[in-house]
């Protein structure tokens, strides 16, 4: 059975246009043998919409994570850590 990922959590924060949004993308196994692909977002504060995508293995899962978080990353939003450190 194939392993949750650590969720990867970015945000995308603009004071100046009043903006504070998440992203959140975690891979999790499903009961029958395959992987979903949770994705997360919203305001700040807010509980946020969910999509959950299917897929048969852990690697489409991972390749669809990493094109969302590349196309994110382009939009402006950054890793918790990235902010934090300056």
């Amino acid at each position: 059975m194939a392993q949750a990922t650590h969720p990867t959590l970015l945000f995308h924060i603009d004071p100046a246009r009043n903006m504070a949004r998440f992203y959140l993308l975690a891979i999790e196994p499903t009961l029958f043998g395959g992987s979903s692909l949770t994705r997360c977002w919203g305001r700040v504060g807010t509980k946020g919409q969910v999509k959950i995508h299917l897929f048969e293995t852990v690697s489409e899962a991972g390749q669809a994570s990493g094109r969302l978080l590349h196309a994110k990353l382009k939009r402006g939003y950054r890793r918790n850590e990235e902010i934090e450190a300056g």
